[in-house]
């Protein structure tokens, strides 16, 4: 499952080019031979970090079996995205050697690759609202049972990838935890907690510098933790959709790396529920992940180091929001709340030595 270095020499650098039928073509010939698209229909944009396009297309020959004619397109194709492109490499390699490989529910490829020169991430998917998923954010409804399934497909990636040597040879793997903390921290988390989005942080977390103290300590301690997994990184509801079936499925891979599989737990119990339906329900959740992470043939951690376990993890995604900016103040708001009550409640700060 490690790396390869082989890359697609034409990957697009503009969503005008990624709609255009002649790239089209040779894009999904590789998959899909003898593909001839002769018609492109735009449809809705979004456009943030990343440019999401999603778009029809049409064959004079008719699409090949296999191929859905709704499609796709992510990368980081405007001017304030070109900076973040790197973080579309990541995103590309999960998708090209770790989703099927893991069997996580998750979106599917047709075409996902990286510019050799520019370090430009490409990835284009089948287009999930065309079959009946329906995306979701902070100010979603999601049930506990709803975590339960969530958190069933985070232990189908941890258990297939379990201290896996061969992607523990993997560079792109590498955890990258401890950046997270070197181009934003105490500025930003001031500015945040002071601010009408951080009114719902409890006092007892609301110093700045402690919580930047708290992350690079938990950084530090997992890069080197035992066992490792591979950890989705960032997984609050946002980056969840419930497929045409209603079941949830994982997708935005762009902070996959090595980690401890609490990472993903902590962080998506605490940010994924209300702060009631949280302390009611978060043992018997935690329970029911170290229940799947047997079935899928790990030797799972004891009780108490899973609860110790899932009290630190809640340290990173309280962490990535508090420095967060650029989103809608109320999902901001709702998570840092829902975050930092968490990490108030559990002592989480001193779980890292902090």
């Amino acid at each position: 499952m490690a790396s390869s270095n082989q890359f697609h020499p034409a990957v697009p650098r503009t969503m005008t080019d990624l709609l255009s039928p002649e790239w089209l073509t040779r894009a999904l010939s590789a998959r899909y031979p003898g593909v001839r698209i002769t018609r492109v229909t735009p449809g809705p944009v979004v456009s943030r970090v990343s440019t999401n396009a999603r778009f029809h297309i049409e064959s004079d020959d008719g699409l090949p079996p296999g191929l859905s004619p709704d499609l796709c397109g992510k990368g980081y194709f405007s001017d304030a995205g070109w900076s973040a492109r790197q973080a579309g490499v990541f995103e590309v390699f999960f998708y090209r050697h770790l989703a099927a490989a893991t069997g996580i529910r998750t979106l599917h490829t047709v075409y996902a690759d990286v510019d050799e020169n520019d370090q430009h991430g490409v990835v284009i998917t089948e287009d999930v609202v065309a079959q009946g998923a329906r995306f979701l954010d902070a100010t979603s409804d999601y049930t506990p049972d709803q975590v339960a399934d969530s958190l069933a497909e985070l232990a189908i990636l941890h258990a297939a990838t379990w201290a896996d040597p061969g992607l523990g040879a993997a560079d792109w793997l590498t955890s990258r935890l401890e950046s997270y903390s070197s181009s934003r921290g105490v500025k930003e988390i001031r500015g945040n907690f002071e601010s009408e989005i951080g009114r719902g942080v409890p006092e007892e977390v609301r110093d700045a510098d402690r919580l930047v103290a708290a992350h690079r300590a938990l950084a530090a301690q997992a890069r080197t933790a035992q066992p490792w997994s591979v950890i989705h990184g960032d997984t609050h509801v946002g980056n969840l959709y419930l497929d045409g079936a209603g079941r949830p499925a994982f997708l935005d891979w762009q902070l996959v790396q090595r980690g401890p599989w609490y990472i993903d737990v902590g962080y998506h119990i605490a940010s994924t529920l209300t702060v009631e339906d949280r302390r009611s329900a978060e043992k018997d959740l935690l329970r029911h992940y170290l229940e799947r992470l047997r079935a899928g043939g790990v030797d799972a951690p004891t009780w108490d180091e899973a609860w110790l376990g899932l009290r630190r993890g809640i340290v990173h995604g309280f962490f990535l929001w508090s420095i967060t900016l650029k989103v809608d103040p109320a999902i901001t708001t709702m998570l840092q709340h829902r975050l930092g009550t968490a990490a108030a409640d559990h002592d989480s700060f001193a779980t890292v030595g902090v």
